[in-house]
């Protein structure tokens, strides 16, 4: 099979992240099996009681070589439709898993994020293992990427491979769309759900207990920490666009007429730590706010940022093989966020991120074709 092929295939999963990626798991597991991999597998249940499944494989022997991280889920496909410019507008919306080629573009759900990438790095692992391999391959595929690392984090608590990795400093690339330009560096995440209870009554009764009240002066600090991220050098890494840590604040009371007293109210808070930045002092700040003001705090997710040494030497060398002057930064994040083990890593892929997670999701079949090449160079440089 050649990258379309694969890559079609790929799509045909359904693998929306509060799915099970069971399914997409098995046939990757069957196939690098086939291919002569030692393939190790890691299913845990997500919070929701779903089983997902990790796949970790390796070919040839011995240790070092190259490893590659990719994820297999995908975010939603609710209001997927590929009927917008350059097509015509009379064009009826595609399934979202199935592959759909228009104009030098594949279409379909997790074509850039990120089963471009992985469909580019099958087609080189097939054609490199036709060859021998002085040093081994390594293909990690996670679940639940996409909504907080957590199959990543299965793999780096349970895989016997993964610490094999780690104990032999093997180089590591994270195949995430970075338009095959070399990444040392992403940002981290950090979620929070604030809650303020109240009582829920009609406005003229006098009954209720109005639980926006005690949010109010929380959000004035929140306002105040905001301020401060955007002038305050502090809180910023100017390796990044946008430096600072994009602050998002966001609030809810569920009051759907004007005379409901709130009985609820919520505050989501979500920021982007850039390295460097002191993520523990901005929580217990937070923290102390909200029980100072008797609210309900619950950290909904945390991943610090990745950063690698851009002058290293594995960053140095994957430049010169790419003919590229300097590495770069990005502000999403990645499952390398999870992987501090690893002293070696980058993040380099197909496609754009500006495509990814859009209402129709592409990637262009010039960067599919440079994908392949880029990850088979990849694969002869540091394992042939």
């Amino acid at each position: 099979m050649n990258t379309i092929q694969f890559l079609s295939q790929l799509i045909a999963f359904p693998t929306v992240s509060r799915v099970s990626n069971v399914e997409i798991t098995d046939y990757l597991q069957n196939m690098l099996t086939d291919w002569g991999g030692v393939c190790e597998r890691i299913d845990f249940l997500d919070p929701e009681g779903v089983t997902k499944s990790n796949l970790i494989a390796k070919f040839g022997t011995g240790t070092g070589g190259l490893a590659y991280f990719c994820h297999t889920d995908v975010v939603p496909a609710d209001n997927w439709n590929v009927s917008s410019t350059p097509f015509s507008s009379n064009e009826l919306p595609s399934n979202p898993f199935t592959l759909q080629l228009l104009e030098n573009r594949v279409y379909g759900r997790g074509s850039c994020d990120m089963k471009g990438s992985i469909a580019c790095f099958l087609s080189a692992l097939k054609h490199a293992i036709g060859n021998s391999l002085k040093f081994p391959v390594y293909f990690i595929a996670t679940a639940d990427e996409e909504v907080g690392y957590k199959g990543a984090s299965q793999v780096v608590e349970h895989s016997n491979l993964y610490q094999e990795m780690v104990e032999h400093n093997t180089p590591g690339i994270i195949g995430e769309p970075t338009e095959l330009q070399v990444v040392h560096a992403h940002k981290g995440v950090c979620g929070l759900k604030i809650t303020s209870h109240g009582i829920a009554a009609h406005s003229s009764t006098n009954l209720g207990r109005n639980a926006n009240l005690k949010m109010i002066p929380f959000l004035q600090e929140m306002k105040a920490i905001y301020d401060e991220s955007i002038t305050d050098p502090v809180w910023s890494n100017q390796e990044f666009s946008p430096p600072d840590i994009s602050l998002n604040i966001g609030i809810n009371d569920y009051t759907y007429a004007r005379n409901i007293t709130p009985g609820i109210s919520i505050c989501t808070l979500f920021f982007r730590p850039v390295p460097g930045f002191d993520i523990e002092a901005l929580l217990a700040r937070i923290r102390l706010s909200a029980e100072s003001n008797h609210l309900d705090l619950s950290l909904e997710s945390l991943a610090y940022p990745m950063y690698r040494d851009p002058r290293g030497d594995f960053v140095q060398q994957t430049l010169m093989l790419f003919n590229q002057s300097t590495s770069q930064t990005v502000s999403y994040g990645t499952d390398g966020a999870v992987y501090a083990g690893l002293k070696n890593l980058l993040v380099l892929g197909p496609g754009s991120i500006k495509q990814a997670h859009t209402d129709n999701e592409f990637i262009e079949l010039e960067q599919l074709t440079l994908g392949e090449n880029c990850y088979l160079k990849m694969i002869q440089s540091f394992c042939s």
